[in-house]
């Protein structure tokens, strides 16, 4: 069982079970504190929802709409800088927001006050309350810049840094306090009246569920924390930290399934892996779990494991949706098309409360991206690439039309083919109506994947995009956590908090980290901790010698599209 260029070691400090950037994060810097790592996928590319994908010249993403924390104060960056200063950069949003419906069409930018005065203009009588929503949502903004302060899992804490950090929590949920029990049709509707009543204003945040969402894109664009994935695409942050865990001489293994954890007197020894049938057992210390946890908690360890309480709990937990994505090939580019960097939220605001959710593609919202309007990298010269994403669930229309076979498999016949297509479609169609007449007649090719096709690619109940939500019930039903039942088994990808996207996969990881290092080794612990919670500077951080030496050596790969273009500038240099 071997991949080419590697082999196994008999044993490894600690093997990780997923390589998306939850798991990748904590094997870089595990690797950077001298221990030995091991990354099992049970892909063939690195990276979960950020792995992305190939066709003919075209890079697609596979999931981020946008990244956040991933500016040069967030969060992220400042995890990604300890290990090296070679990171590829996100780019920074100037335009973050366009609402489009049958009757409005406003533009959200990185100074918010723009829009704000131009719904002034056109509702002039709720100046005052448009004031006050807008005066809200900068608060919210301003609290969203420090999640740097509650970054640290309070697992990784002593009780005097516990005290501080729920200090450091209070101030953060402090702006939302007074919006965050308006959800739902009435909901909603309450607490937007409590700023504007006219229904027209109303109609702008039609596919909002609740308030908060509302106004946390526009606290975001106030704090300019609105990011789009770095040149060549989301893909090219694993590919980074997969650089980085090689770099120190550990693994990165693909296209191997973890089948079991291996346990002994309720202690992590390993697990048992499997690659096209040939079965193997890898011992280790620890195990961080950066999948899926109902797989982890019902599949790969003994039923007597986990308690049934726990369990129950994690299968009524509240979920983020799937997704329908259809990722678009066209032969122009997307600013002869009308578009530009901003996500473009498509609604029928003439529709029922329920019906912009609930996976209908007549009237659901339509999230559109043109993530080569940002990078021109991703298409070749003169085309472009454009991403609709609309909320979908895993049992719409008996999961797709799939049947399952005995191992609970989804089988995707040509009944799941033809939904597939005839979604698409749709969806392709409301495009045309609201925005763009000859969007059809410029598409080279399409791709559609379901939830059917991100629970294959990622394992993740339903296909759930981020995991768990924030919520009240899953706070009460403790749903993230890091220490498992099983010593020495932790978690450490999205399922550690709620929540998902880049960051909350970077702050799992780096904690996931933090736990292993406090009993392994207590210099790196501290260095890292006093580090994130800004006692001492990178600088300080990185002359320790816990923390070994990395020659900023990674290189950024051209894509399909820019190989081409270097090609013929190439030939055409030889002709001359």
């Amino acid at each position: 069982m071997k991949q080419p260029g590697k082999a196994f070691n008999e044993f490894y400090d600690v093997i990780i079970i997923g390589a998306g950037i939850g798991g990748l994060t904590a094997g870089a810097l595990l690797s950077k504190c001298g221990f030995s790592v091991c990354i099992l996928e049970k892909e063939p590319h690195v990276g979960g929802y950020l792995a992305g994908f190939r066709r003919k010249d075209f890079i697609f993403d596979t999931a981020i709409h946008w990244l956040n924390q991933y500016n040069e104060q967030g969060a992220v960056t400042k995890i990604f800088k300890v290990l090296g200063n070679d990171f590829p950069r996100a780019i920074t949003l100037e335009r973050t927001r366009r609402y489009k419906g049958n009757n409005f069409d406003y533009l959200l930018t990185n100074n918010p006050d723009e829009l704000r005065d131009r719904l002034i203009k056109d509702f002039p009588h709720e100046k005052e309350g448009l004031m006050r929503f807008f005066r809200s949502a900068k608060k919210i903004g301003t609290s969203l810049t420090m999640l740097g302060s509650i970054f640290r899992s309070e697992e990784t804490m002593s009780f005097p840094a516990k005290m501080l950090s729920k200090i450091n929590l209070l101030k953060v949920v402090m702006p939302f306090i007074p919006f965050v029990s308006y959800s739902g049709e009435q909901g909603l509707k309450k607490g937007l009246n409590k700023f504007f009543k006219d229904e027209k204003l109303h109609k702008i945040f039609a596919s909002e569920t609740e308030l908060i969402g509302c106004m946390v894109p526009i606290g975001w664009s106030y704090a300019n924390d609105f990011q789009c994935p770095p040149k060549g695409g989301g893909q090219v942050i694993p590919m980074w930290l997969q650089h980085i865990v090689e770099y120190y001489g550990n693994h990165v293994m693909t296209q191997y399934c973890v089948e079991e954890i291996l346990v002994n007197d309720n202690v992590c020894a390993g697990v048992k892996i499997n690659r096209r049938g040939e079965v193997k057992q890898i011992n280790s210390k620890y195990v961080i779990a950066a999948c899926d946890i109902e797989t982890l908690y019902e599949k790969m360890l003994p039923a007597h494991a986990v308690p049934e309480k726990l369990k129950n709990k994690l299968r009524r937990a509240e979920l983020y949706s799937s997704s329908l994505t259809i990722s678009i090939a066209l032969d122009c580019t997307v600013e002869s098309l009308g578009f530009g960097e901003e996500l473009v939220h498509l609604v029928d605001e003439t529709s029922p409360f329920d019906a912009h959710n609930n996976g209908d593609p007549h009237t659901a919202e339509i999230t559109i991206l043109s993530p080569s309007c940002r990078d021109k990298s991703l298409a070749p010269e003169g085309c472009g690439t454009l991403t609709l994403f609309m909320p979908a669930i895993m049992d719409y229309k008996n999961n797709w039309l799939t049947t399952r076979n005995d191992k609970g498999e989804y089988i995707r016949n040509e009944a799941y083919r033809e939904l597939k297509k005839e979604m698409a479609e749709i969806i392709i169609a409301r495009v045309e109506k609201l925005l763009v007449p000859t969007l059809r007649s410029h598409i080279l090719f399409y791709d559609v994947a379901t939830p059917v096709t991100h629970y294959r690619y990622t394992g993740n109940k339903n296909g759930t995009m981020m995991g768990a939500k924030p919520g009240k019930k899953n706070m009460q039903d403790k749903i993230a956590h890091y220490q498992t039942p099983v010593k020495n088994l932790l978690l450490g990808g999205h399922w550690a908090e709620l929540g998902g996207g880049v960051p909350i996969a970077t702050k799992a990881g780096t904690n996931a980290c933090l736990l292993i290092l406090k009993k392994e080794n207590k210099k790196a612990f501290k260095a890292l901790a006093d580090y994130i919670d800004e006692k001492i500077s990178l600088h300080q951080l990185l002359d320790s010698a816990s923390f070994k030496v990395y020659n900023n050596s990674w290189e950024y790969e051209l894509t399909p599209a820019e190989r081409r273009a270097a090609g013929r500038r190439t030939e055409e240099i030889k002709k001359e």
